[in-house]
């Protein structure tokens, strides 16, 4: 009976993002309602959505987890993820509001060349669609495994189902019907969070205050790490790398930087990321609470857990442990953590390679919409090709090596930017594609000798040290100081 139930909120779910669609393209469709949402967005309703947007189904199913084995200590990140909004906020949009920017790589054109900002798009689209793409698989597949197999859906047809859902709700209005579905569909992420946590906290038998009693005293509630200094747990290293990792995956990622640049001025842009800053904190610490908790039932109700960490919370999920309605707070909670994540990244790839790499904006207003819906299909054909394509690999841990590839790709954008924001020397333009693609291979060779010669870890601050290296190559390649207006 469960089946039928799940089926018929997928239906229904979609059905009202479908319904958001059509009130929101009806009247505007055009390119610039697609890509800036013709600058007319309430800040509050971005601010939420992008919430969603951060927490991807991945994390959704993989924060709980990783409290198994590294308590909570990815807290520290976390403030160190506020700070990075804060100086988004204060660097970065102010920068991309007096340029007026569609996407942000066209910064890097007028301040270093042609060969800077088509290398910092390229290395943006090319992190976007494999990083989504093996999201999108990570949640397809639980999504298959637990819920579709019961109809005997073959997961080709699962993933063609899905992607065509996004592409059918994005291909008319993108950005300005996603900031209304993203915020429906963080909403619906919270409540199903708080949800299946409520559910835990009764199968313990516990009231609200012992539940909180529970998680602090619980081993597992260690947020801070200031020891061991090899530890990619340390402090300094999770909060450095937090704000590091939040400029660059918010504030020079396209896809996150496309929201605020639909706000209607820098003012309310600046509120959107303050508001989404201070938010994020107290969803991170919910997931988080939640991982305290199924460890804290597993133990005390002998249990047995899952190998993978990630596997943890689908297990209690669909397990019957907590109830047989609990998976269907799950599939909803994943449903929308999944979708939110992937409609945006859809977006942002559709408008960034219209953009930067087909410079459509030279195009007549009709022609151009045109080379944008043709684009936005065969990225969302490209989307569940690379899916499938992964799931004929069926190795998790090349799916962890993509994600490692994809994470090294960012270093180089950071460098760009940081070179381009900070100083007035301008690189031989030429030679920046071979420095951007050199930074991540010598990172990567640094990585593998540390650790076999001195057993040290890189963690996330591997980030800054890419980044670093582009930087300095950057510097290597200067002619001279340029007056640099912007």
């Amino acid at each position: 009976m469960n089946s039928y139930i799940i089926l018929f909120i997928i239906a229904a779910y979609f059905g009202i993002l479908l319904l958001i669609a059509w009130i929101t393209g009806r009247k505007s469709s055009n390119n610039e309602a697609f890509f800036l949402g013709n600058r007319k967005s309430p800040w509050y309703i971005v601010s939420i959505g992008m919430v969603g947007a951060s927490l991807s189904g991945v994390t959704f199913i993989s924060v709980p987890g990783m409290v198994r084995s590294i308590d909570m200590t990815y807290m520290q990140t976390v403030l160190g993820f506020f700070v990075g909004y804060i100086l988004i906020a204060k660097i970065l949009l102010p920068l991309y509001y007096k340029l007026q920017l569609t996407t942000i790589y066209s910064y890097l054109r007028d301040r270093i060349g042609p060969h800077s900002y088509k290398t910092g798009a390229s290395f943006f689209l090319l992190s976007k669609i494999v990083g989504a793409a093996a999201r999108l698989y990570l949640v397809v597949l639980i999504l298959q495994h637990y819920v579709f197999n019961t109809w005997n859906i073959p997961f080709f047809i699962t993933v063609i189902i899905s992607i065509f859902l996004v592409w059918l709700y994005t291909y008319r209005s993108g950005i300005k019907t996603i900031i209304w579905t993203d915020t429906l569909q963080t909403l619906c992420l919270i409540a199903m969070l708080v949800v299946i946590i409520w559910q835990v906290k009764d199968k313990m038998g516990l009231d609200f205050g012992n539940m909180i009693q529970t998680i602090h005293s619980s081993p597992h509630f260690r947020i801070f790490e200031f020891d061991d200094w090899n530890s990619p747990q340390h402090f300094v290293k999770q909060f450095f790398s937090g704000i590091f990792i939040t400029i660059v995956m918010t504030g020079l990622d396209q896809d996150m930087m496309q929201k605020n640049l639909s706000c209607k001025s820098l003012k309310d842009a600046q509120k959107n990321m303050y508001a989404y800053g201070f938010a994020f904190t107290p969803v991170n610490f919910l997931f988080l609470s939640l991982g305290v908790l199924l460890l804290t039932l597993a133990y005390q109700q002998h249990i047995e857990l899952p190998a993978l960490n990630d596997d943890i919370l689908p297990m209690f999920c669909t397990s019957g442990i907590l109830g047989h309605s609990i998976l269907i707070f799950f599939t909803i909670g994943i449903i929308a953590a999944a979708f939110s994540s992937a409609d945006s990244a859809l977006t942002a790839l559709t408008t960034s390679f219209c953009i930067d790499i087909l410079g459509i904006e030279k195009e007549k207003a009709e022609q151009a919409k045109r080379t944008r819906l043709a684009v936005h299909l065969l990225i969302s054909a490209l989307f569940a090709l690379i899916i499938l394509v992964f799931k004929a690999v069926n190795n998790r841990s090349v799916i962890d090596a993509i994600y490692m590839i994809a994470s090294y790709t960012y270093g180089p954008l950071l460098g760009l930017f940081l070179f381009g924001l900070f100083t007035q020397k301008r690189p031989r333009d030429k030679y920046v594609p071979y420095i951007c693609l050199l930074s991540p291979l010598i990172c990567f060779t640094i990585d593998h000798l540390t650790k076999q010669y001195t057993g040290y870890v890189f963690g996330y601050e591997m980030l800054m040290l890419n980044g670093s290296i582009t930087f300095f190559g950057l510097w290597l390649a200067s002619i001279h100081k340029a007056k640099v207006q912007l």
